[in-house]
């Protein structure tokens, strides 16, 4: 198609040239849009400026040296000619009529300026590794809700993200602090700028693999990264708001997950069980009752057992 782009996918890409061509050609063939496609390569040093390279006029290429994925993707949205831009991270990829599904959502709710549907989690080789997540879907003003919660939601990653341009305007470029985890930035910033929609439909596939930010239990190395990602996605927030003028600010302390990894690690200061019990019980974070109580037994089970194992570590030294 010719003219002014509807909609702009963005690509970035480190080191994923293996599923690179799963990713740009699941853009290429979205029907029923007028739609460009940009790849941002951020330094690779594998095969994927070969398969970049390959597809020509296809797509827009853009190399860069290696600055992270906030940098490759603030690159990717300076080149954008479109006013509805959808992020793509390099390992996963589009379902079909993806693009169409957004753009009706943006047309039919002209006051949001971030679209998000589920993920379909999978395997390696293809295959479906569990539910669509996220499972609690939030729409509409969530700035209370996150201003309660910590900042804290059932946010989306950042393959099923769209946001308008004139929002991204609105917020800025995504700072380096969010090298490894762009979608913490627009998950966390823009829904206090703008009406969020929700798609309930998983619109593309979000695949685990060894270097993913998913696990299904988190270890103390990924316990601690979290709790420092948290820690500067809450300051980043509170920084922004402030210079929008925006009274409402988020505190850590209110973020649940960030008490719990407190917890587990056994930090000074940490709450105990009963007061973690009230904290997840009362969290605004999950908005469904079960989930929450769920999760709250959960995290409850998991404090207690690594506080068991370190206590057993103990007596073995």
């Amino acid at each position: 198609m010719s003219g002014i782009p509807e909609i702009s996918v963005i690509i970035n890409n480190y080191n994923y040239g293996q599923y690179l061509p799963d990713a740009i050609n699941s853009a290429l063939e979205q029907q029923d849009v007028n739609a460009e496609v940009i790849v941002v390569d951020d330094g690779s040093t594998d095969s994927s400026h070969c398969v970049i390279s390959a597809l020509g006029a296809r797509i827009r290429p853009h190399f860069q040296a290696n600055g992270g994925q906030a940098s490759a993707i603030n690159a990717g949205v300076a080149l954008a000619q479109a006013p509805i831009m959808a992020f793509l991270d390099a390992d996963d990829w589009f379902l079909p009529g993806k693009l169409r599904a957004v753009l009706d959502a943006f047309a039919a709710n002209p006051e949001a300026g971030l679209v998000y549907h589920r993920l379909q989690p999978t395997r390696p080789d293809g295959s479906h590794a569990f539910a669509p997540i996220p499972r609690t879907l939030c729409r509409g003003d969530l700035a209370p809700r996150l201003a309660q919660s910590g900042g804290r939601w059932p946010f989306p990653m950042t393959s099923s993200l769209a946001v308008r341009r004139s929002c991204w305007d609105e917020a800025g470029n995504i700072p380096k602090h969010f090298a490894i985890s762009a979608d913490a930035w627009l998950t966390g910033v823009l829904p206090f700028l703008t009406p969020v929609v929700a798609l309930p439909q998983p619109l593309a596939c979000y695949r685990i693999h060894d270097n993913a930010w998913y696990r299904a239990k988190d270890d103390q190395a990924m316990l601690s990264k979290r709790m420092s990602h948290w820690e500067i996605t809450a300051q980043v927030t509170n920084e922004v708001l402030a210079a929008r003028g925006r009274d409402i600010r988020v505190s850590i302390e209110d973020n649940f997950a960030y008490q719990v990894a407190a917890a587990r690690l056994g930090q000074i200061g940490a709450p105990g069980l009963m007061s973690l019990a009230f904290r997840g019980l009362a969290d605004t974070g999950e908005p469904n009752l079960l989930r929450r109580v769920k999760h709250t037994m959960g995290a409850l089970a998991d404090v207690m057992q690594d506080s068991s194992a370190s206590s057993a570590g103990t007596r073995t030294q």
